[in-house]
């Protein structure tokens, strides 16, 4: 199987001028998958395959995934470790080669196994990582995430080599989807990139998921490429860009213009691969034909966008100031990227705002402001200073009610936030 690395299949694209697109797409039966495979290989976009897996999976229930394809009950992703690889190879066979990668998407904490059985089939792209796959996914310690991800890191590092060049992509911009402020999403992603390339990953990615206001998330993308500039040094990395991850408009045009906003976003922002999400989000899973529809209106909007401008952003912004000042916050803390991760958010260096994490501390607050960027309520031990919070505002459970719907509201109304 004749295979370009992942990073360099999307930086081909990119010099190209044209943005990658990728679906969350998963079916537990073998024909189903490979039919989404080969309709995503086909659709009017430039495009990456994705197998995302299933809940069993992702907690390492394996007994409970080999009941339930021993019964024919679906689940809700592709069970990598649990259909037989021969089965998975007939998915790929003749898909999965130079001009389509296959990237596995699965939100466990602990990936040993699933990095096991991705690289014995021939396949080096995956992502999450030891924050952004333990806090907002599970009730495991985060110690335990970190030492599982940094294992995983290794076991994909010792693949390098002979042409292949595994990828690992940062699911750090992502933080419990919505109303998290830019500066943390930008620091995790930062952070979890490092922590890769600190364990052996010479192709990585950082991602960040659509906000409440475009022109922050312009600055929080730019944020995000200069501190990977700054930091992570000669290695191969690229920005992936989420459509909006929280609460999604009912209405078909709602969502479908959303999407498109997405697409100029990572456009104009410099991102170089976008997730997309589907019209069907709102309502049911998504189907293949959903999951095609999105890939080629994305690319459409995508086409008709411009790039920006080449260099680095013209000043700095409120959004890279902060993620500077967290992402040295953790670095003083210890040479070790892992052990400095835990050792901020033991002392609320790192906050996520409404994570109930056992291992976050929960003090921070956010809101989104008349502008609709994301603003800070308060804090907590941040080492942002009293600068960073806007106003002496407690969020009540109607503002955060109000906060998560914004964005659906507005574009079912045919407008945007």
């Amino acid at each position: 199987m004749t295979q370009v690395p992942f990073g360099e299949f999307v930086a081909g694209a990119r010099a190209r001028g044209t943005l990658v697109v990728q679906p969350r797409m998963g079916f537990s039966d073998p024909g189903r998958m490979r039919r989404g495979l080969a309709r995503t290989r086909a659709a009017d976009a430039v495009t990456v395959g994705t197998l995302t897996l299933d809940s069993y999976t992702r907690v390492r229930d394996l007994e409970a995934a080999r009941r339930a394809l021993a019964e024919g009950v679906t689940l809700n992703g592709y069970p990598i470790c649990t259909h037989p690889p021969e089965t998975t190879r007939g998915v790929l066979d003749g898909i999965h080669d130079a001009s389509f990668p296959v990237q596995v998407r699965h939100g466990s904490p602990r990936p040993e196994h699933i990095v096991a059985a991705l690289l014995g089939l021939g396949l080096d792209a995956t992502e999450g990582g030891p924050v952004s796959y333990c806090l907002p996914y599970s009730r495991a310690p985060l110690a335990d995430a970190v030492a599982s991800w940094r294992t995983a890191c290794e076991m994909l590092a010792e693949h390098t080599g002979d042409g292949r060049v595994p990828h690992l992509e940062s699911f750090g911009g992502c933080m419990l989807g919505q109303l998290c402020p830019p500066a943390v999403l930008v620091a995790v992603s930062v952070l979890e990139g490092l922590f890769f390339a600190r364990h052996g990953l010479r192709s990585v990615s950082l991602s960040y998921a659509q906000q409440t206001s475009p022109q922050q998330d312009l600055e929080a993308v730019a944020a995000l490429q200069r501190l990977a500039g700054e930091l992570l040094g000669p290695i191969d990395w690229h920005v992936v860009l989420y459509a909006y991850m929280g609460v999604y408009p009912l209405s078909r045009g709602g969502a479908l213009d959303l999407l498109e906003a997405a697409a100029r976003l990572a456009v104009t922002s410099g991102a170089s691969r976008l997730i997309v999400k589907t019209a069907a989000e709102a309502h049911r899973i998504p189907t293949v034909a959903d999951n095609v529809e999105a890939l080629e209106v994305a690319a459409r909007a995508a086409a008709t966008s411009t790039a920006p401008p080449p260099g680095p952003p013209a000043a700095d912004s409120e959004v890279y100031a902060e993620a500077r000042t967290l992402v040295h916050a953790v670095l003083d803390l210890h040479d070790d990227v892992g052990t400095a991760l835990l050792t901020a958010f033991r002392r609320g260096l790192l906050d996520i705002p409404y994570c109930l994490h056992p291992d976050n501390a929960g003090r921070a607050r956010s809101f989104i402001d008349h502008d609709g960027r994301l603003r800070w309520g308060d804090t907590g031990a941040l080492p942002l200073g009293g600068a960073a919070v806007s106003a002496a505002r407690k969020v009540t459970s109607a503002d955060l009610l109000a906060a998560l719907s914004r964005v659906q509201r507005a574009y079912d109304s045919g407008g945007t936030p």
